[in-house]
């Protein structure tokens, strides 16, 4: 069978530890959008591993699959890979040969345009996800089958490079180098290919994942980013550029919707917001120079309100994975997650970071939104009119510190009496029952109240 793993809010979620948690099940781990943007962060026998690119499974010896519908830097690649084996770990690792390439040009582009879009920037980690995609939706794109072919490989080059090249040039203003080097890159990315075919890397991913499942195994399908950042249905311009969403999994790995359907979707949850870059945010706390709208430094947002932003980011360990930049931070934003509850159809939760929210008082939901005099239980379909929308918020009771190791171990009704009245009111909501509660960073803290595959 198939669980799919996705996030429900803005990314951040804690997607990969879920992933580490349920994969001893899994025989394989597929990702099936985005590409070396997607920092995870995975703690396995005391030891922590941060990727980016890589499925988390690959760290408990599970293969790990890049998927069709990912967008694949092969030197962040090679790099992880090489960097795991060195710390004495043999991760296995596919990649579809549908998927498409990054090259150094795709990520000069990214931040020239990044830094000219201005106010409409997307807060992008500049490493050439938006424009990879674009050449592939433009049928420019290279694709790693075609590093497998070196007659391919050269006409694709030559018939995309001197458009990049003009790009930077003629419309930017920008000087151009080996980026924009049809031979430099032709010889590199060669090498590149050549090291996947001796490897045995590549792989047709639809099929290679349906033999598996055909075979009994289990597989897990891994999504990067939030429902909020989906292209489609996230908040528009302020998004990825790929689907996130369940239904990115089946596009993006070439199984059929109804197999990834007769399967568990799990949506996960961070216990309050966070995300990275501009756009809107109705439940936000405090602010983050320079990501939030109209945020002004001096003024902040209340004295208070900003040394609690800062109490929470400290604790939850806000800042990027893969850029180290502090995150935005607010109260759990009901709404988004109906809206993310219903495009995406989940059949479980996993709340993270319950323990963040320990010691407060009071902790705060937005349970609605007040948009033009009425009162809204989801998400409206423009960026705008969300920035319109004022947080309606709900009080609960806050919960104690506690030795939440030994919570862990003692299970779901272990967790202090509150924090359990906070989850069985998302999980109302949402109409999804709760399947693990995220209590700290290590595998060995999550109280497991259901596992997928049994």
């Amino acid at each position: 069978m198939t669980v799919t793993i996705v996030g429900s809010q803005l990314g951040d979620e804690g997607k990969g530890g879920v992933v580490d948690l349920y994969g001893d099940a899994a025989d394989v781990v597929a990702r099936y959008q985005g590409g070396d943007n997607a920092g995870h962060t995975v703690v396995h026998d005391g030891e922590k591993y941060k990727l980016s690119l890589v499925p988390s499974g690959a760290v408990r010896g599970k293969i790990g699959v890049l998927g069709n519908g990912c967008v694949v830097n092969p030197e962040t690649l090679f790099d992880e890979i090489d960097t795991l084996r060195e710390r004495g770990l043999d991760p296995d690792v596919r990649v579809a040969e549908r998927a498409h390439v990054i090259l150094p040009y795709h990520r000069a582009l990214d931040g020239i345009e990044e830094e000219e879009k201005d106010d409409l920037a997307a807060g992008t980690t500049k490493r050439g996800i938006g424009p990879t995609y674009e050449d592939k939706a433009g049928r420019r794109g290279v694709r790693i089958g075609d590093l497998l072919d070196p007659d391919t490989l050269r006409e694709r080059l030559e018939y995309v490079v001197p458009q990049k090249k003009a790009l930077a040039e003629d419309v930017f203003d920008k000087e151009t180098g080996e980026a924009f080097d049809i031979d430099h890159l032709y010889d590199t990315y060669r090498e590149y290919g050549e090291r996947l075919a001796e490897e045995g890397m590549t792989v047709d991913c639809g099929t290679f994942l349906q033999e598996r499942i055909d075979a009994g195994e289990n597989v897990m399908l891994e999504g990067a980013q939030g429902t909020s950042l989906d292209i489609d249905h996230g908040v528009y311009p302020y998004v990825t550029s790929s689907n996130p969403t369940a239904g990115g999994a089946t596009v993006g790995t070439g199984l059929g919707p109804t197999v990834v359907g007769d399967g568990e979707v799990i949506g996960i949850v961070k216990a309050y917001l966070s995300r990275v870059g501009t756009g809107p945010l109705p439940t936000e706390l405090g602010g983050v120079e320079g990501q939030t709208p109209d945020y002004d430094p001096d003024e902040g947002a209340g004295e208070d309100e900003e040394e609690l932003a800062t109490y929470i980011r400290d604790e939850g360990g806000e800042y990027g994975t893969v850029t180290g930049r502090p995150r935005r931070v607010g109260w759990l934003d009901m709404p988004m997650l109906r809206h993310a509850a219903r495009a995406n159809g989940f059949t479980g939760l996993a709340v993270n970071h319950v323990d963040v929210l320990a010691g407060l008082d009071e902790v705060k939901v937005g349970h609605s939104y007040e948009f033009d005099g009425e009162e809204i239980l989801t998400m409206p379909s423009t960026t705008e009119q969300w920035g319109r929308c004022e947080a309606t918020f709900k009080s609960f009771d806050g919960w104690p510190e506690v030795d939440w190791a030994a919570v862990a171990e003692d299970g779901y009704e272990a967790i202090p009496e509150n924090a359990r009245t906070y989850l069985e009111y998302v999980s109302d909501e949402l109409d999804a029952p709760v399947y693990a509660v995220g209590v700290g960073p290590g595998r060995e803290e999550t109280v497991v109240v259901e596992n997928p595959y049994e």
